[in-house]
């Protein structure tokens, strides 16, 4: 079966991704070692991929295992709600550390890799990728530069399929932080499940040979 790795496999959209793509691929489950990390391995039946997105150095000596890669998921992300003037340096590093510089160290370290098996690149976006909104302005910042990576990468390597996808708010820890943070309920009914995100994504890893799906954006009904 092809290979699949996606990054902050441990999390809620991570592991509903490494579901939704186990049936057709041997997925790598890639994040900081965690018991949440494990509990999905064990599920799924599929190895851990230890990974952090800081450590540029790390990715690189974890990549050179990799021969041939299918698919790589980008999902890993941070978010500190607050707006410009409240936010400090220090979650500007942060976030760009994780959010950008991560992920363009992880597609470098993977490249040779993605190559050889025509890959296929998918970076989990945001609503905030393509229009700021209050209360997200690292995030938000984040998320354009990470959409522009997406579309340098795509021009710059035609032989890979490059997908960009923006989902509105959906059930998360992230998605409860924010709206603790806007001071209102949190209702999880009012937003996407991650399941119906992680198959989106699985619909454009599907997608036939002759077809590049570039930029998915779906929002909750």
């Amino acid at each position: 079966m092809p290979t699949a790795l996606i990054t902050g496999a441990g999390g809620g959209l991570g592991a509903a991704i490494a579901t939704a793509l186990a049936p057709t691929h041997t997925v790598l489950l890639a994040g900081r070692p965690s018991p949440r990390l494990d509990a999905v391995a064990e599920r799924l039946g599929a190895p851990t991929w230890p990974l952090d997105l800081t450590d540029t150095a790390s990715i690189e000596a974890s990549a050179e295992v990799l021969a041939e890669l299918d698919v790589l998921v980008h999902n890993a992300a941070v978010s500190y709600p607050g707006r410009v003037a409240e936010s400090t340096p220090e979650q500007w590093r942060h976030t760009m550390a994780v959010n950008v510089e991560g992920p363009v160290a992880l597609t470098l370290a993977l490249l040779p890799a993605l190559r050889e098996a025509r890959g296929h690149v998918i970076f989990i976006n945001s609503g905030a990728g393509l229009r700021a909104s209050p209360g997200m302005a690292s995030y938000s910042a984040s998320k354009f530069a990470l959409r522009s990576f997406a579309d340098s990468l795509r021009a710059d390597e035609p032989a890979l399929r490059v997908t960009s996808i923006h989902p509105g708010r959906f059930d998360s820890e992230m998605q409860r932080d924010l709206i603790a943070y806007e001071s209102r309920d949190y209702d999880p009914a009012a937003f996407m499940s991650p399941a119906t995100v992680a198959e989106v994504v699985a619909n454009a890893v599907a997608t036939p040979a002759d077809g590049h799906v570039h930029e998915v954006i779906i929002r909750p009904r």
